[in-house]
């Protein structure tokens, strides 16, 4: 149930899929199983709990889910996501028909079943986003947009800021971490999040976490990849080369940032590599370090990683956006360090995981989180 000692968290989500449906899902399993709910990332944070998430209004470009309400349009195509609690009756917001933008790349427009079925509904102006997240009376919007859309999520950005709303940007455009938009929200007095969510326990997380240990016992890192195949609609909007730029250089640097010297390009690959429908919302990693030990002494680690990839993010999401409210409640403005170094691959500063996480509990728990 939600906190009586708070006011709910009034959220909106930009792009209704896989993730978007495991956020929803969250909120709907939080409230209904309290403190029973499994795997939750940060139950407590500065008083609010998930339950305390309500979702006021949606936004997406597919005919399957414009015009629903949040509970029919999460469990619409193309989403294959597990569905991990199936009553959403709770969750009754509507889904708006937003901008295509450079959200719908060409070969998902020709993917059938797979791929995005276009709403033939007119497209929200800008002017009427912020009003529908003004009589939402939204506090947070939650980007989960396709990779490679820097147009749409930026037309989000200045949606949220000419709204009055925090962000928390979930995808591979940097905002959070571009210096002229972080000015841009500290200018307008609001808090943004970002940039591209870390899994709670995913590729990137257990990719730094092996480095560290290398660097921890000495060891030399040489090379290293990490490969990842999906059947979701994210791998296959990122089939496309193009749509993968950002994508490739957040997830290296987060792996790089962890290194105790940047690998040479030829040294490290990593980021999608294939897209097999019948995996479906699962991402299987491959992940190979080859180093030195004492003396030159080769070693090499081989690892495979098997996850359910939306409600992987989803953990982390219903975290931020309980964030971005703390941020909201306490006037912080602009880029929030603290909060997004353990949460997000490229935040506005990298942090290792262990002084992340202190830095994360330390905002939560009163800290600033603009200095960390």
């Amino acid at each position: 149930m939600t906190n009586p000692s708070r006011a709910a968290i009034r959220t909106a989500i930009v792009g209704i899929g896989n993730c978007a449906s495991s956020v929803v899902q969250g909120v709907s399993y939080c409230r209904a199983l309290g403190a029973d709910a499994v795997g939750v990332s940060f139950p407590d944070l500065g008083g609010y709990t998930p339950a305390d998430i309500d979702i006021v209004a949606g936004f997406d470009v597919d005919a399957r889910k414009v015009g629903l309400p949040m509970g029919h349009a999460v469990f619409a195509g193309p989403n294959c996501t597990q569905v991990f609690h199936d009553d959403l009756s709770d969750q009754q917001a509507m889904v708006h028909r937003g901008p295509d933008l450079d959200g719908v790349a060409a070969h998902m427009q020709s993917a059938g079943a797979r791929g995005f079925q276009t709403s033939d509904a007119p497209a929200l102006t800008r002017d009427h986003v912020i009003g529908v997240l003004r009589a939402a009376r939204a506090q947070v919007v939650l980007i989960f947009l396709p990779v490679g859309s820097q147009q749409a999520v930026e037309f989000y950005a200045d949606c949220a800021l000419a709204a009055g709303c925090a962000l928390v940007n979930g995808i591979p455009v940097f905002l959070a971490s571009d210096p002229a938009w972080g000015a841009r929200f500290a200018d307008a007095g609001l808090p943004v999040l970002g940039d591209d969510f870390k899994a709670q326990f995913g590729a990137t997380i257990v990719h730094r976490t092996l480095v560290d240990l290398a660097k921890m016992r000495g060891v030399s890192v040489d090379r290293t990849y990490q490969l990842n195949v999906g059947g979701n609609t994210d791998f296959l909007n990122m089939s496309d080369p193009a749509r993968l730029t950002r994508k490739r250089e957040s997830k290296t640097e987060a792996v790089q940032s962890a290194m105790s010297a940047p690998l040479g390009a030829e040294d490290i690959r990593i980021g999608p590599s294939d897209y097999v429908p019948w995996l479906n919302d699962r991402k299987v990693a491959y992940i190979r370090l080859e180093g030195r030990l004492f003396g030159g002494a080769r070693t090499n680690i081989e690892l495979r990683l098997d996850v359910e990839d939306s409600p992987n993010a989803a953990a982390e999401a219903l975290a931020a956006i309980r964030l971005a409210r703390i941020a909201l409640d306490r006037g912080v403005a602009g880029p929030v360090n603290a909060a997004s170094a353990f949460l997000f691959k490229h935040p506005p500063q990298q942090m290792t995981d262990a002084d992340g996480y202190d830095a994360l509990l330390d905002f939560a728990g009163g800290g600033t989180g603009k200095d960390a």
